[in-house]
């Protein structure tokens, strides 16, 4: 599941997409037009400058901007940067790997096998899709006078 750290920062992270100056933006900026809070942004800004995502400049006309085109930039990188692994159990990790402490053979579980292929099918999808996506899908979104995508309904369960 996506986190709300990872939510916010790839909203603020469209922004710096659609951003066309050469300066950086501001983190208030970048908080007001990702509608996200500016303390929490400013932790996850930092984590993303840290891990070469972003670039930053101190000072009264600083702020913060991509480090390289949004294009080059793949979403499974800024997940796994601010969530870790993509797999939905540490035994199906690429990266991240890890036994479970009651599985006899990780090498025949059934459960393992069909989480590897979520964590692939996730994986996928996140490393065609980058920033540039974001921006270009937010401001389709914005053309058509939604802010965010609509609702889909749940699924009945019986």
């Amino acid at each position: 599941m996506l986190s709300q750290k990872s939510r916010y920062a790839l909203r603020a992270l469209a922004v710096l997409a659609e951003h066309d100056e050469p300066a950086p933006l501001s983190i208030q900026e970048i908080a007001t037009r990702a509608d996200a809070p500016r303390k929490f942004l400013e932790a996850i800004l930092l984590e993303l400058r840290k891990d070469g995502v972003l670039t930053s400049v101190r000072g009264k006309l600083g702020g913060y901007s991509l480090a390289a085109p949004a294009a080059e930039i793949p979403l499974s990188r800024i997940i796994r940067a601010l969530d870790g692994p993509l797999a939905p159990i540490a035994c199906a990790s690429l990266f991240f790997y890890q036994p479970c402490a009651d599985c006899p053979d990780p090498e025949t579980c059934s459960t393992r096998s069909v989480m590897r292929e979520v964590r692939d099918a996730v994986n996928d999808v996140l490393e065609g899709r980058t920033i540039a996506d974001l921006s270009s899908d937010r401001a389709g979104a914005l053309k058509m006078g939604r802010k965010r995508s609509p609702k889909i309904p749940r699924r009945q369960t019986r």
